[in-house]
Order: C-alpha cells, then structure tokens, then sequence
C-alpha cells in the first residue's frame, strides 16, 4: 500500500492511499481522534490496518490528474547514510584526496557514517525545485531509498530521496560536510510511503535515475538495492544511539548511482528518480547567480 500526503485541484490537502492506475483515494480523518496527519497514520501500531479502517470508512475518490502529491514528511527530521554503496566510495575517496583512507574505512567498518541532511522546510516535494549552491561549481543528485521510521524506531515505510550534494565543498575539506549537504532545499522526496507490510525484495528493488537538460537526457544510471554493503536493521540501529526521534525520523540510505567526475547540475535541469514499488520523484533544479 502507498500513502501519500496529496492537495487536490480545489486545495484540499490530505493523506491519500495511492492506486496503480494514478487515481487515488482521499482518507477521512475528521472522524478519528489518534489519526489527523499522515505521520500519525504512519506511527500508528499497525499502518496498513489504520488505512484499511479509514478506508472502510469512506473516502473520496480522486481521479489522476485531479491531485497532486506533496512531500510525505510532517515534523520529521531527514537523515542520511554516507558511503554505504562500493561505487560511492569510490567516489567520495576520489573526490577528496586529505580524507581518501577515511571513506575507505568506512565503508568496512562497523559504525557507518550518519549525518542530519534536511529539517521539513528544506526539503522539496514532488514537482518543487532543488537547489544548488550557489558557491558549488561541482554539485550532483544522489538517488537513494529512504526508510520511513516511527518514533519507536519501527521501520515503518519506504520512499524516495534526492541527497543533492555539493562535491566540491565536500571534497576542498570533509569538515565542510554539513555545508555541502545541508542547506535550503537540499533534499527531494516523494512522491509517496511505501508501506513496510512485507520485507522489500532487495535483489529486485532497482533505483534509476535521469538528469534532463534541454529536452535531453544528460545522465542516467540504476543499481539495486541488494548492492547496499549494510542492512536496514544495522542502519537504523546505529541510528537510534544515544538519540531518540520524538516525531519520527526519515533516512536516506546512500547511493549506488555516482555521475562521472564533468558531470555536474545546472539551473533549469530535471531530474527524475524512480524505485521499483515506490513510483518517481521528479524535481526541476534551481541555481541562483553567485
């Protein structure tokens, strides 16, 4: 089941449960006293069974093309993972030659790199731009599978992330991490919550990606998920050390998808991530004059 937080062309704004043929089915919330945002729903004992209900209930047909998805995010913080896929190694050791042994190391070792990536007001839904600094000269998308997870540390649900990076920052000094990743819309995400009812199939979980310039595709690539070095489990519970998450937390789980070294984003591109069972986000790209 996918839910998603949706305004509809009369400006409604709601949770949706998300069909195949793009209509959607708007939920009732007036009438529940526990369930009124989609993170409710999410944090709830049981998602599936809470939707199941509010269906039952009653609610609102939407046809495709009658609404349109939002960020599934309330109050949460996003996080993200580094270096959890070989090829971004490989990446971030080329990028910045000082701190080469450090993303080599790890990659192997039992603590993965974590690092807060956006608060609600810096991430960009479906359809609104993304930004690239506009002291970056060297800037790249990095599509990544996002795990929704409950207060409780529950692994809840699965979308999709845009972890916009700043390589240049990153690569002239690693302490400026923060600077190349965090900032006004750094972070796409969307279109929708893919409830975690049943384990993802990791082998058969591809994520794609495609950077439009001008009408033509500049880059593409895909991977899959099962190349991820560690597991959902490891990552949420280094997560959970020594931290807690009174409203949720969103975390983007690294990229297996690196453009090559001239590749870099520019005002006016699109770019557009798909994962299997989850559907595409899609965001133009904003650069400001330096």
């Amino acid at each position: 089941m996918r839910l998603a937080r949706v305004r509809t062309n009369e400006g409604t704004t709601g949770v949706a449960v998300l069909a195949e043929d793009g209509s959607a089915r708007l939920l009732d919330l007036t009438g529940s006293q526990s369930i009124s945002s989609l993170a409710d729903l999410l944090h709830s004992a049981d998602p599936t069974a809470g939707a199941n209900r509010l269906l039952e209930a009653g609610a609102s047909e939407l046809a495709q093309g009658s609404y349109r998805c939002l960020a599934p995010i309330d109050c949460q913080e996003v996080w993200a993972a580094g270096v959890t896929y070989k090829r971004s190694q490989v990446a971030r050791m080329e990028e910045s030659e000082s701190a080469a042994t450090h993303y080599d190391k790890v990659y192997t070792a039992d603590r993965p790199e974590l690092f807060l990536k956006a608060t609600p007001h810096r991430v960009a839904g479906p359809g609104d731009p993304v930004r690239v600094r506009a002291d970056s000269d060297w800037t790249v998308p990095e599509p990544e599978l996002v795990l929704v997870i409950s207060p409780d540390l529950r692994l809840v649900g699965y979308s999709i992330g845009n972890d916009v990076s700043a390589r240049d920052i990153e690569g002239e000094n690693p302490l400026y991490l923060p600077q190349a990743k965090c900032y006004r819309e750094s972070a796409g995400l969307g279109p929708c919550v893919l409830l975690a009812d049943s384990p993802l199939d990791r082998s058969g979980t591809e994520i794609g990606i495609e950077v439009e310039r001008g009408g033509e595709v500049v880059f593409e690539g895909t991977t899959n998920v099962d190349r991820m070095a560690r597991t959902f489990e490891d990552l949420i519970e280094w997560l959970g050390r020594e931290n807690v998450f009174p409203d949720g937390v969103l975390l983007m789980t690294g990229t297996g998808v690196v453009p090559p070294d001239e590749f870099t984003l520019q005002d006016g591109d699109t770019v557009s991530i798909s994962i299997t069972g989850i559907g595409t986000l899609t965001n133009p790209v904003v650069k400001d004059p330096a």
